[in-house]
């Protein structure tokens, strides 16, 4: 255990520093908060649904609970029930498996319900398209609202793609 102490106080810290918020990061996440708060009156929930995905969307959505990125301090958290959620955010190619759980799903949230798909599987069907297993895309299976492309895509655009879907829902003028 000595060799192992030794070795860390030799090596030091070996990663960056995150990076300091600004005054305009901290004013947009107040913009943010204040813009979810006017839409919902309350916190956006949203919840995460694998309808069939290789995980990559999976662990940029994790990411998007770490500190770094604090999705929580946005006001923004995931439940476990559909029945808690204002927003479905769906990855994966639908599996036939998974298409029925999916629609109940979809129909146990309460309206006005959102939905966006993740991930070129969940956008396009990407490798997998439509097949004797897989249904393709979300939108075959269920109304989507918008979609963030890429395979996988990072976390910050899937904040984007959640806070766009959000901002639909503001009248004309606050866009």
């Amino acid at each position: 255990m000595w060799n192992v102490l030794k070795q860390i106080v030799r090596t030091g810290i070996v990663t960056e520093p995150a990076p300091q918020p600004t005054e305009a990061d901290t004013s947009a996440v107040q913009r943010i908060h204040q813009d979810l708060l006017d839409i919902l009156g309350q916190a956006l929930t949203i919840r995460q649904v694998d309808a069939g995905s290789c995980n990559g969307c999976e662990l940029e959505i994790h990411a998007l609970n770490n500190p770094y990125v604090n999705i929580e301090g946005l006001g923004i958290k995931f439940v476990a029930s559909p029945r808690h959620a204002d927003l479905l955010l769906v990855t994966g190619p639908v599996s036939r498996h998974m298409e029925e759980a999916l629609r109940r799903t979809y129909e146990a949230t309460p309206e006005p319900r959102l939905v966006l798909a993740v991930g070129d599987c969940g956008c396009t069907g990407g490798i997998f398209g439509e097949s004797y297993a897989s249904c393709g895309k979300v939108a075959n299976v269920i109304p989507v609202d918008a979609t963030v492309p890429g395979c996988p895509p990072p976390p910050i655009e899937i904040l984007r793609g959640i806070l766009g879907v959000v901002r639909r829902r503001l009248p004309a003028g606050r866009r």
